[in-house]
């Protein structure tokens, strides 16, 4: 992007790592003590389940969350330090059945990592802050996983700003929102193949889907060497490091929105920071390898 102003949203820095914990805050606060006092449950590949442990522990609520083996350590890791039971699945797809089985077993109630009113109403608050902070905006750039960001930041930043573009993120490997989109409904099974795992929502659900296709103008694709690219960047210039997917808007400002950004004033949310060590320079060194 040249010739522009970009001011860069560092949800990254939030003490779960991500901008989760504000809807799973909200989720909690908004539901009756009765419900609150049975604990809740979530399914994630790591993110959400981090944010609905620290808001567990925050609130005084008991937490479960399902994640699959296959999870970053770190983020395991991190949910058992904020307090959560952790249940580890042998596949993605299991993850929202064993869930949805734990509720059912234990009347916990469903905190869900992208749909439902009261998610969207945390990530608005994201939006609103963006909003408020920079006036006279262009466009606003967002990555996308189930699309429980975008859907809040969209309708929050709309609200106020009217004319801004709200344009989502995705990983060639994780395309379901603009499939979604281009097929008039949500999909129920999404393919999965990207490093970015934070952005492989394993299927997309109506109501965050319903908000994506009124006020999301525009998604593009991003490959993932060009992720390990933008992890490396962020790094070397920012000294910022970032998982996959909080790079995810750097890539897609580098890549394919360079060009029509160009002389225009954009914020993007750098969205989360979850990764171990290992993995994060694996990734890296394979930015610098692509990078030209």
């Amino acid at each position: 992007m040249d010739d522009g102003e970009l001011h860069l949203k560092l949800e990254f820095l939030q003490k779960t790592g991500s901008f989760k914990a504000r809807g799973a805050i909200n989720n909690i606060l908004t539901r009756p003590a009765a419900e609150r006092d049975k604990g809740v449950t979530a399914a994630s590949a790591g993110n959400h389940a981090i944010a609905v442990a620290y808001a567990g522990q925050a609130l005084g609520v008991s937490a479960k969350v399902v994640m699959h083996r296959g999870a970053n350590p770190a983020r395991v890791a991190k949910c058992r330090a904020f307090g959560a039971e952790v249940v580890l699945v042998d596949d993605m797809s299991l993850s929202f059945p064993t869930m949805e089985e734990i509720a059912s077993q234990e009347n916990r109630s469903i905190i869900h990592p992208f749909e439902g009113i009261r998610t969207m109403q945390g990530t608005a608050t994201v939006g609103l802050e963006i909003a408020e902070s920079v006036a006279a905006l262009d466009a606003v750039i967002v990555a996308v996983g189930g699309g429980g960001l975008i859907s809040g930041v969209g309708t929050a930043i709309k609200a106020v700003q009217p004319s801004v573009r709200v344009i989502g993120v995705e990983p060639v490997g994780a395309a379901g929102m603009s499939q979604s989109l281009e097929l008039g409904r949500p999909l129920e099974k999404v393919s999965v193949d990207t490093i970015a795992d934070s952005m492989g929502a394993p299927l997309h659900c109506p109501e965050s889907f319903a908000v994506c296709q009124k006020v999301v103008d525009e998604i593009v694709l991003v490959d993932d060497d060009a992720l390990c690219q933008s992890m490396a960047v962020a790094f070397d210039g920012l000294k910022f490091t970032l998982e996959a997917a909080g790079a995810a808007v750097l890539a897609a400002l580098a890549g394919p929105l360079k060009d029509q950004l160009t002389g225009q004033r954009v914020a993007a949310i750098l969205c989360g920071s979850n990764i171990d060590e290992t993995s994060w320079l694996n990734l890296v060194e394979r930015g610098w390898r692509c990078s030209p």
